[in-house]
């Protein structure tokens, strides 16, 4: 089984109207199955983002923002994995939505917040405490975001699930080191996992780029530099099959003796 992915590295303004419609027309001119966009879809200001600015855009999952790009794919036959400022009761989670064919077939609501670097998203949002997988075209899914990808805890409990494409939209930023842990992290989580994972970033100035897909062999195909741009890449599922015979962490790991570890 071959999928076809679109990612699209492009930089969110402050106008999630803007955003919006950058979205929707990229998925009227897209070929591919699968569409994928980067974090914080519904806008960032030029100085970061702050309580007042997350909660006058915030909406449910009934809101205009959602609904219009799952009606759009809907429209185009297709999938799109994008991230909302999810308003729940009192509540603003940052999440990703994979839409396909105009239904909502998975929400993450990210776990692991932005808490480093001289950043607090905790301020922000409230933390996730689920996971989010699904079935689409052969593959199983684990969406996570951005941050997640220095818990591998996350990915392998996904993998031990069944996950075998790892969706990460990111806006990863600029900084000392920032661009070889990237590429670390995104390559190690597919390979220990013998995965193919997908990680979409926000482009320079404030974020750093290099979209790509890591495949189980922690290879990049592609990764893109620091500008904005679009690709489309296919992964192949007998990738996974091969890497997973040859490279059998998944069977040979010990989850319940770790547990013995731990207590």
């Amino acid at each position: 089984m071959t999928l076809s992915i679109g990612c699209h590295q492009l930089s969110f303004s402050a106008n999630k109207k803007e955003n919006l419609n950058r979205i929707i027309k990229i998925l009227e001119e897209s070929h591919a199955q699968l569409d994928i966009f980067p974090e914080y879809a519904m806008g960032r200001p030029p100085n970061g983002l702050d309580r007042a600015f997350v909660e006058d855009r915030a909406e449910p999952l009934e809101g205009k923002f959602v609904t219009t790009i799952v009606e759009k794919t809907a429209q185009t036959r297709s999938a799109a994995v994008f991230t909302t400022f999810l308003q729940k009761e009192e509540a603003i989670y940052n999440a990703a939505v994979f839409a396909e064919r105009g239904q909502i077939r998975a929400i993450y609501r990210k776990i692991h917040l932005f808490d480093a670097f001289g950043h607090q998203e905790s301020q922000l949002f409230s933390a996730g405490d689920q996971l989010a997988l699904l079935n689409f075209k052969d593959f199983t899914v684990g969406l996570a975001v951005c941050f997640d990808l220095r818990f591998p805890e996350l990915f392998r409990s996904m993998a031990y699930k069944g996950a075998n494409l790892f969706i990460v939209p990111s806006a990863w930023y600029q900084g000392k080191h920032k661009l070889e842990q990237w590429r670390v992290l995104t390559r190690a989580r597919a390979h220990e996992n013998t995965a193919y994972l997908v990680a979409v970033n926000q482009p320079e100035p404030a974020f750093i780029g290099h979209s790509l897909v890591a495949s189980p062999w922690a290879t990049a195909i592609p990764e893109v530099d620091g500008g904005p741009i679009s690709f489309t890449v296919s992964v192949e599922q007998h990738e996974i099959e091969e890497a997973r015979e040859l490279v059998p962490t998944l069977q040979l790991s010990r989850p319940k003796l770790y547990e013995h570890f731990s207590s």
